[in-house]
């Protein structure tokens, strides 16, 4: 008996439309890994660069973002801001992001690094309050874009929960503050308070693994329809 393929009109609207979400999904899967992984090849060049003066304004930030800095200035203390919700190794805290002032006047924000939560208070954590002139050695990059989750910051309350260099030039009355902050890069030995970015980027990518997933549920679905639609031929 011969068969032939006969579509029918409920599984084909229902076939066509899945199909087109899960192509489209593993589409978007590597869409994703190719820009996660120039995000990684970026980072990894830009570090391996030697260390520049930072600009006092970032008009692209795409040229910036990573680009290893030197900047030599003193620390504001007393207009310290401490982001909530930070974790390292485990161990909640806080990091601690202290506006910088420059010879020639400019202000930028400093991410110095984890802390833990005991040491909230300035009092408690002398080692931080360095005094006089400092070498800061990090990376430029951009305020955070709050995530979907995440709250606002409450500057009225000093409660911040990402960078906003705006928000930041407000509450703390300094002055005009660069558009960007730095991460402070963590030093080589044991580790000292404030514990500084590494040096490292640590991203998930397993978008290949994802992409394929969704393309075999694809295929595995236009097979299954195929076969079900290979019916004997009633003539």
């Amino acid at each position: 008996m011969q068969r032939r393929f006969t579509p029918t009109l409920w599984p084909t609207l229902f076939t066509i439309p899945a199909l087109l979400v899960l192509v489209g999904l593993g589409t978007w899967q590597l869409q994703r890994m190719q820009w996660k992984t120039e995000i990684i090849d970026t980072f990894e060049a830009r570090m391996s660069d030697k260390a520049i003066d930072p600009p006092a304004r970032v008009e692209d930030i795409e040229k910036w973002r990573f680009k290893r800095v030197t900047l030599v200035g003193e620390f504001l203390h007393q207009k310290e801001f401490t982001i909530t919700g930070k974790t390292f190794e485990g161990t909640a805290g806080f990091h601690l992001i202290t506006p910088l002032q420059s010879a020639d006047g400019r202000i930028t924000l400093i991410n110095r690094g984890w802390i833990p939560e005991r040491l909230r208070l300035r009092n408690t954590r002398p080692e931080t309050l360095t005094k006089g002139s400092v070498l800061v050695d990090g990376i430029i990059r951009e305020d955070k874009k709050k995530g979907y989750f995440v709250p606002e910051n409450e500057p009225q309350n000093n409660v911040w929960l990402y960078i906003n260099s705006e928000q930041m030039a407000a509450k703390s009355q300094v002055g005009p503050i660069a558009n960007y902050y730095i991460d402070v890069l963590r030093e080589p030995g044991p580790y000292a308070l404030p514990i500084g970015a590494s040096g490292s980027i640590k991203m998930r990518n397993e978008h290949l693994q994802y992409a394929l997933t969704w393309y075999f549920l694809a295929l595995s679905l236009l097979v299954i329809y195929v076969i079900y639609h290979y019916r004997p031929d009633e003539n």
